[in-house]
């Protein structure tokens, strides 16, 4: 089988989104970029992530031709391969629905640095326009908005977030969605005391040690 690695990874990974609250029912999409292939690995659209078997993880080119798996890829996979096109060092794209990006993401808010662990992502988190599901102008907004980062809302959406890995991914998800969290909750009490540009640099100059790469 084609990728079989990156197909359990995404099966695996699939089911923890929604083990650990990070999107509810078939939302979202997980993908991995085999760069040896140059052929990526995708979440098919609209299966029960845990009726998912490494057989329906469908693999296109990055023209978005299928190379292998019956199924239809997910309705966002132009927004999966622009960062395997245009960022080398990009492994692992992952979509999520998760509550407290997605609120955020209603009010066309970024997300500031409230708290260090941010720093999975960059400095902040910007917000990209809303553009409709599965749509290139969705990809194109994305790409534009993230940037420099690791992850980007999408407005009226959700979450995107990306990694040299999927672990990254996922964990920079679970990350910005804590965060996310802190951020609305302290504005629904007050102004929150933002760290600075100069500790979130000492912050990320600390992380990078601890084996996370690409932040």
């Amino acid at each position: 089988m084609i990728l079989e690695k990156e197909r359990e990874l995404i099966v695996e990974y699939g089911q923890r989104l929604i083990t650990h609250g990070l999107t509810k029912g078939t939302g979202g999409n997980i993908s991995l970029f085999n760069k040896a292939e140059g052929l990526m690995a995708i979440s098919p659209s609209g299966l029960d992530y845990f009726k998912t078997t490494p057989k329906d993880i469908v693999v296109l080119d990055l023209h978005g031709n299928k190379i292998d798996g019956d199924r239809n890829p997910s309705s966002e996979y132009s927004m999966h391969r622009i960062f395997y096109q245009k960022r080398e060092e990009v492994g692992a794209v992952l979509h999520a629905h998760s509550i407290y990006c997605s609120i955020l993401a209603a009010l066309h808010w970024k997300i500031e640095p409230v708290h260090y662990l941010i720093g999975y992502a960059g400095k902040d988190v910007r917000c990209a326009p809303y553009k409709l599901f599965g749509s290139e102008e969705l990809s194109q907004v994305a790409f534009e908005y993230i940037r420099d980062r690791y992850a980007v809302l999408l407005a009226n959406h959700g979450l995107l977030t990306i990694g040299e890995t999927i672990e990254y991914a996922f964990d920079t998800a679970e990350e910005i969605e804590f965060v996310a969290q802190i951020y609305y909750k302290a504005r629904c009490v007050g102004d929150p005391i933002l760290l600075s540009s100069d500790e979130m640099d000492e912050f990320l100059r600390k992380f990078k040690p601890y084996g996370k790469k690409n932040v």
